[in-house]
C-alpha cells in the first residue's frame, strides 16, 4: 500500500522526503520532527524500489535506529532486515569484522569497555613509571580522554594538550609513551577500545581502495540523523562513503551543536556545502513543542550568531505566557525564589516530572539542591550524582572535617587513603594513634607521625600536612580554608587521580563561593552533613536512569537535557562568567557555541520558561562582595520578550517592570534591596 505522506507530513518535511538522489542536507529546527521526516524519507526510497540492503543510516544511539527502522516495517509492512542501522561505532564493528585484517587487525578481536581500557591505560602508565615520576600526571581515564580526542578529530597530541589540557603540555613526551605502550598492548591481546572502532573504520576507507570502492557501492544511499554531533572522523567516514555517488542525507541543527568538548565538529555541517556545492538545503523550521513567546525569545537569542543557518521557528501552537525574568539578591535569594516557583507550578497542578532546572554547569545546582533538600521536594539529577556526593567534593569537605575535629576517623580514612601505600590497615592503625593523643592534629602534622607511614608515602603527606598547618593557621572561615588546601595541595591530586579535571575545578570553585557564605566551619559542615542525610534517606546519590522519575523534578545541565523537553523550564545563573561560562570568553567561537547552548535550553521548555539573574556574589578569603553582570544573552535581546517578576507575599508575580539592555544600567537599575550591596 503506498504511503500517503501528504496526511503523515507537513509540507516543508514532504519536501526532504520527496527529494530526489544526490547530497542533501536537512536543517532541522527544535522540535520541528526531523526523526519523522528522515524516517518517511527512509521510507519513500524503499518504496521507490531500492533495496534495504543498499541504505545505510547512521544514528547516534542504536535505540533511535531501531525505533525508526520499526517505524519504516510499519509504514510498508515489509522486513528491513536487510539494511544496516546503527551508531557510527556499531557499523564500524560490522566493518571491521569483514575487513579489519586490511589494517592490521587480526580476526576474533574483542572490544574493551571503558573499566577494561582504564585498567589496562593504568597498568601502562606504571609500566612505563611516568606517573611514578611525575607530581602532575594524567590519571587513566583522563589519558583514555586525550587518547580519544586526537582519534577523533584527527589532531596530534601536541594541539590536544594545548587546546584541550593545558595544565598536562610539559608532560607530553611521558604522554606519547604511554599512549604508545597502550596501542602496543591492545594489538598483542588483539583488542580495541570504542575509538579504535571509528578510526579504524576510517583507515579502512582511506587506505583500502577496493575496500572503499566495495563499501560505497554497497552503501548507494546513506542517511545521517544528528549530524551537528558528528566529529571530524565520522566527517570522513560519510564523505569516503558517498564518495562515488554522492546520494547522502545529513539532518541536524546548526543552533544545537554543543559538543565540541567531546570533538564535535561544527564545520561539518556549517561548511556541508563546501564539501557538496551541488546540495540542497531544506529548512524545518515548524516547531510542535514550545508556545510562541518561548520560540520568539530562542529566534532572538540564535540571531546573533554570525556564522548559522538562517531559519526561524514557528509554533503550530497559538498562545502562551511570556518568560519571566526575576532578578535576585544572590545565589542563596536566586535558590530561594526558584524553588518557590517550582512550589508554586506543583500547587497548580504541573506533575513534578513535567518542571526542569536546567544549568551550565553542574555546580550551579548546589544552593538549589540544598533548597529543595530544605522544603521536602524532591529531585532528580539527570546523569549522575547529587553535587555533595560527587567524590571530589567529598575528598574537599574531609580536608576542613579533620581541622574541625581531629578525631573525626571516617574523613581521615578518606585523606590517608589518597598517599600511595596507605590501605585501611595502615590507616586505621594511623587513626588509633590520634585517638589517644591530647592533641591530635598537631600529632598528626609532626615529624614523628610519618615514621608511622610507609616510606612512598611521606613526601607527598609532609607536604599536605605543610599545607594544612598553613590554613588552619590563616583560615578566617570555611571558604579560605578550602582554598588554601585546594590550591596548595588537593587541585594538583586531581588533576592526577580524576578524570574531566577542568569541570570538577568548577565544582570546587563553586564550593568556595558556597562557603564564603559562612564565617563558622561548623554551620558550613552541618548543612553539608544535613544535605547528605537527605540524599542518603531519599535515596539520592544514584546515576539517573535517563527516564523521568515521578515525582520527582529534574535537575540537568543543559548538555544533558539536550533532545528532551519538559513543560516548565527554569534556568539560574544567567549571569557573566556562570552562562557564557569563564572559560569560554577568549574567543568569538566559544562565545557563539556558548549562545547555541543557551539556545538548547531555552527549546526545551513546551509552556513556561523561568529566567534568574543573581546581583551579587560573596565569598574569598576576605568575604568580598562584587556585582554580577547579567548574561550578555540577556543583555542583547529586546526587553520585550519577557516579563520581569518580583516575589509578593512569597509567591512570585510577574509585572511590567523591564530591565534595560545595558548591563551597567541594568545593574543601577536593581530593586531597592541590591542598593546597599
Amino acid at each position: 500500500m503506498k504511503i500517503d505522506f501528504a496526511q503523515e507530513l507537513n509540507a516543508q518535511q514532504r519536501a526532504v522526503v520527496e527529494a530526489g538522489p544526490g547530497p542533501i542536507l536537512v536543517v532541522a529546527g527544535a522540535g520541528s520532527g526531523k526523526t519523522r521526516a528522515l524516517t518517511c524519507r527512509l521510507a519513500h526510497l524503499v518504496e521507490s524500489g531500492i533495496s534495504p540492503r543498499n541504505i545505510l543510516l547512521m544514528t547516534f544511539t542504536n535505540r533511535a535506529a531501531r525505533e525508526m527502522l520499526a517505524r519504516v516495517e510499519q509504514l510498508l509492512a515489509a522486513d528491513m532486515a536487510g539494511l544496516w542501522g546503527g551508531t557510527f561505532h556499531h557499523v564500524g564493528n560490522r566493518i571491521l569484522r569483514r575487513f579489519g585484517d586490511r589494517v592490521g587487525l587480526a580476526p576474533g578481536f574483542t572490544i574493551v569497555d571503558r573499566e577494561d581500557a582504564k585498567r589496562l591505560m593504568r597498568g601502562c602508565a606504571a609500566a612505563s613509571g611516568q606517573a611514578e615520576k611525575k607530581r602532575r600526571f594524567p590519571n587513566p581515564g583522563t589519558l583514555l580522554a586525550i587518547s580519544g580526542l586526537a582519534q577523533n578529530t584527527l589532531s596530534p597530541l601536541e594541539q590536544i594538550l594545548a587546546e584541550r589540557f593545558p595544565m598536562f603540555a610539559r608532560e607530553q613526551s611521558g604522554i606519547e609513551e604511554v599512549l604508545e605502550l597502550y596501542r602496543e598492548r591492545k594489538t598483542e591481546a588483539n583488542v580495541v577500545d570504542f575509538d579504535d572502532l571509528l578510526t579504524g573504520f576510517h583507515r579502512v576507507l582511506k587506505e583500502d581502495a577496493d575496500a572503499q570502492a566495495f563499501l560505497s557501492d554497497r552503501f548507494r544511499h546513506i542517511l545521517v540523523d544528528e549530524y551537528q554531533d558528528t566529529n571530524r572522523v565520522q566527517s570522513e567516514i560519510v564523505d569516503r562513503l558517498a564518495a562515488s555517488h554522492r546520494s547522502l542525507c545529513v539532518v541536524g541543527d546548526d543552533a544545537q551543536a554543543i559538543y565540541s568538548f567531546r570533538g564535535a565538529s561544527f564545520e561539518n555541517i556549517i561548511g556541508f556545502q563546501k564539501r557538496y556545492p551541488e546540495a540542497l538545503v531544506f529548512r524545518l523550521e515548524t516547531n510542535y513543542r514550545s508556545v510562541p513567546p518561548v520560540l520568539a525569545l530562542a529566534n532572538a537569542n540564535i540571531a546573533n550568531n554570525r556564522r548559522r543557518w538562517p531559519k526561524r521557528l514557528t509554533s503550530v501552537r497559538k498562545r502562551g505566557e511570556l518568560p519571566v525574568l526575576t532578578v535576585c539578591r544572590d545565589g542563596g535569594d536566586q535558590a530561594a525564589q526558584l524553588v518557590g516557583r517550582v512550589e508554586h507550578c506543583l500547587r497548580h497542578g504541573v506533575a513534578a516530572e513535567e518542571i526542569a532546572v536546567l544549568y551550565r554547569s553542574h555546580y550551579h545546582s548546589m544552593e538549589i539542591q540544598l533548597e529543595l533538600q530544605r522544603r521536602d521536594i524532591p529531585f532528580q539529577v539527570r546523569g549522575g550524582l547529587r553535587f555533595f556526593e560527587q567524590a571530589h567534593v567529598k575528598d574537599a569537605v574531609a580536608f576542613l572535617r579533620v581541622s574541625h575535629n581531629p578525631r573525626d576517623r571516617a574523613s581521615w580514612m578518606r585523606l590517608l587513603t589518597m598517599f600511595p601505600g596507605i590501605g585501611e590497615r595502615t590507616g586505621q592503625r594511623f587513626c588509633d594513634r590520634l585517638s589517644e593523643s591530647a592533641e591530635p592534629l598537631a600529632t598528626a602534622f609532626s615529624q614523628s607521625a610519618l615514621a608511622w607511614l610507609p616510606s612512598k608515602a611521606r613526601a607527598g603527606f609532609a607536604e599536605f600536612a605543610e599545607v594544612m598547618v598553613r590554613a588552619v593557621r590563616e583560615q578566617a572561615g570555611p571558604a579560605d580554608f578550602l582554598s588554601i588546601v585546594i590550591e596548595g595541595f588537593y587541585g594538583d591530586y586531581m588533576l592526577s587521580n580524576y578524570s574531566s579535571p577542568q569541570r570538577r575545578r568548577e565544582d570546587l570553585r563553586g564550593v568556595l563561593s558556597f562557603a564564603g557564605r559562612y564565617g563558622d566551619s561548623g554551620e558550613f559542615l552541618s548543612e553539608i552533613a544535613l544535605a547528605a542525610e537527605y540524599y542518603a534517606g531519599a535515596g539520592g546519590g544514584r546515576p539517573s536512569t535517563g527516564a523521568a522519575e515521578a515525582g520527582a523534578i529534574v535537575l540537568s545541565t543543559i548538555h544533558q537535557a539536550k533532545g528532551l523537553e519538559w513543560s516548565v523550564v527554569l534556568l539560574p545563573w544567567l549571569v557573566e562568567t556562570r552562562f557564557p561560562a569563564v572559560q569560554s570568553l577568549e574567543s568569538d567561537e566559544d562565545i557563539e557555541e556558548e549562545r547555541r547552548i543557551f539556545h538548547v535550553a531555552l527549546t526545551r521548555a513546551a509552556d513556561r520558561l523561568f529566567l534568574y539573574v543573581p546581583a551579587i556574589q560573596a565569598g574569598g578569603r576576605n568575604q568580598w562582595v562584587k556585582p554580577l553582570r547579567p548574561s550578555r544573552f540577556l543583555a542583547e535581546l529586546p526587553d520585550r520578550l519577557w516579563r520581569v517578576a518580583q516575589a509578593e507575599a512569597g509567591t512570585p508575580q510577574a509585572t511590567d517592570r523591564r530591565p534595560s539592555a545595558s548591563n551597567e544600567v541594568w545593574i543601577d537599575d536593581l530593586p531597592e534591596i541590591f542598593q546597599d550591596a
